[in-house]
């Protein structure tokens, strides 16, 4: 028998035991959940945020995910100065920047999600007049010109800003577009490149890469469609085509726009780079001064630019529309026949990914060739000439020549978009006719 003394002091023994497990257990069930928050905070950032990794050049990122381009912070400034907070700092033409590059590097050293694949990244620039178009069809050309970069873009990694307003009130006709593409390259110091594309220019080959490597080799710094016997022997102010460029974001850059917009209206002497222009390139149609044969005077005045700027000929950097839009058929009947003979290029696959399918149809395009006479497809087709909005085409060409190849190449260019959505226009001349692709198109089959 026990006593109430010993009784109570078992109560109270048994009690405090209890306690005791009580708050053990009460521990170890806030020391579980706290675990189980932290592995689940810590697999959720994981899966966010990407691993620092330090070298003696600069900060690299391995990303847990998305293996094949790192992800970037957009919600990260931090409050350290930059160039953006010098007050001295211009956006306009005929206000030089200097020690741009080191302010580029400065920038991606704060921002350093933005440091890998820097010197690959592309951003696209095109533009149009800030008025309604006078063409009655001119507006709904722009848009569908407009659209085709756009995909292009989406497909491969590419920003790209549109831009309708005058940046400078003397910049205008084709010298609007330099203000644009300094501005393009202040906005975006984490680019390597600012891609010029006029509005009446389209992509009619979605696949196609441009080939960056080959302009790092000797460290060119802008790159236009052009050959050099045709500046140095022909003198001919179409010699190249300055309504598409690619220009490094860099100094050099910097200081080369100045110059070349000096020779438009903004500079004191325009009236005479016009007198010059003509005086050298016999065919130059109009006296005042223009950004594509004010580019041709620089290079065919000083040689050693070539030094800096690449002229692309090996492809349709920019490809004059009237030796092209007549070969959409037979290119599409070649690339019909390349998928029969190839079960991987027929394969129905994510838009994402389509970059790798533009591989695998290279080994099929070794005997292709380029330009004038190739079957390959035409990277941009480049409707000079036509002016879609004013409608004022030149007389050379007949009737409706204009217009219908432009229907004709936007929708062979739509087409290879449409077909990652299970579509295809079955005839390049009707924009609203689309038919449904069945399972493994183009394929005829059995083969």
């Amino acid at each position: 028998m026990v006593s109430p003394e010993n009784s109570k002091s078992k109560h109270a023994s048994m009690a405090k035991t209890n306690s005791n497990k009580s708050c053990f257990s009460d521990s170890l069930i806030y020391l579980g959940g706290a675990l189980l928050s932290f592995l689940l905070l810590w697999s959720l950032w994981s899966y966010t945020s990407p691993s620092l990794k330090l070298d003696a050049d600069s900060i690299s990122f391995s990303p847990v995910l998305n293996r094949g381009k790192p992800a970037v912070d957009l919600g990260y400034d931090p409050p350290d100065p930059t160039f953006y907070d010098h007050q001295d700092l211009s956006y306009s033409v005929g206000k030089p920047i200097k020690n741009w590059d080191e302010k580029r590097r400065d920038w991606l050293k704060h921002h350093p999600s933005f440091a890998p694949g820097a010197r690959d990244r592309v951003v696209m620039v095109t533009g149009s007049q800030t008025k309604p178009c006078k063409n009655p069809i001119g507006d709904h050309f722009l848009l569908r010109f407009f659209k085709n970069k756009v995909d292009y873009c989406r497909i491969h990694g590419h920003d790209v800003f549109y831009n309708n307003v005058l940046l400078h009130p003397k910049m205008t006709s084709f010298w609007a577009k330099y203000p644009v593409v300094k501005a393009a390259m202040i906005a975006h110091p984490e680019a390597e490149w600012i891609w010029w594309v006029d509005s009446d220019a389209l992509f009619t080959d979605m696949e196609y890469k441009l080939p960056l490597r080959r302009y790092d080799l000797k460290n060119h710094n802008l790159v236009v469609h052009g050959w050099a016997k045709l500046i140095y022997g022909a003198k001919s102010w179409t010699a190249l085509n300055a309504g598409v460029f690619l220009i490094r974001n860099c100094q050099w850059s910097m200081d080369f726009m100045e110059k070349w917009a000096n020779m438009g209206p903004m500079g004191a002497e325009y009236k005479k780079w016009g007198k010059i222009q003509r005086s050298i390139f016999k065919d130059k149609l109009f006296p005042e001064s223009d950004d594509q044969t004010a580019l041709i005077y620089m290079l065919y005045n000083d040689k050693s630019l070539t030094d800096r700027i690449y002229l692309e000929g090996e492809y349709y950097l920019e490809g004059y529309w009237v030796d092209i839009v007549d070969t959409y058929d037979n290119i599409t009947g070649k690339y019909t026949e390349m998928e029969k003979a190839d079960v991987k290029l027929r394969r129905r696959h994510a838009e994402k990914v389509t970059e790798q399918y533009g591989a695998f149809r290279e080994r099929h395009l070794k005997g292709a060739g380029n330009g004038r006479g190739s079957w390959r497809r035409p990277f941009v087709t480049h409707f000079a000439g036509c002016q879609p909005c004013s409608g004022e085409y030149n007389k050379m060409y007949e009737g409706d020549k204009c217009w219908n190849g432009m229907v004709k190449a936007l929708n062979f260019a739509d087409n290879q978009v449409l077909r990652k959505y299970g579509f295809v226009h079955p005839d390049l001349l009707d924009s609203n006719s689309v038919v449904e692709t069945p399972f493994d198109y183009p394929d005829e089959g059995p083969w």
